[in-house]
């Protein structure tokens, strides 16, 4: 892996940007709109993800990164919960769910990987070169 000079640069960083935009669409364009508690979670949620690994790239220390995609990692699987939450209550159709349900599971898995590969990386980040 090549270096990576902008967080706006990784897969998984465009990827979390997606689901926090189609989070945002179906808050335009379906009844989860009116359910305020749940809307605004999923929309909390969603930008966690982003804005964590954004948080986690600009610290330059793998460690500190790790930490950050971790707490990513786990707003993918509150996420999920969410989604269940919102077909149970018929704000989303079945297919739908189903194929944000696989969105997020490949962002969770993503950003698993990535976070192997940085424990794995001899580079600990730039804060560590002097």
């Amino acid at each position: 892996m090549g270096k990576v000079e902008r967080f706006e640069d990784l897969e998984i960083w465009q990827l979390a940007r997606e689901i926090c935009n189609d989070i945002h669409n179906f808050i335009e364009t379906t009844s989860l709109g009116k359910n305020y508690a749940l809307r605004d979670q999923m929309d909390r949620c969603s930008g966690s993800i982003m804005d964590n690994i954004a948080e986690g790239f600009e610290r330059n220390g793998n460690k500190e990164f790790i930490q950050f995609l971790s707490i990513a990692k786990a707003s993918c699987g509150e996420l999920r919960s969410q989604y269940y939450r919102a077909l149970d209550r018929k704000h989303i159709d079945q297919e739908t769910f189903e194929i944000q349900i696989q969105k997020v599971l490949l962002e969770s898995k993503k950003i698993s990987s990535f976070m192997t590969y940085l424990i794995k990386s001899e580079f600990k980040g730039s804060k560590f070169n002097r």
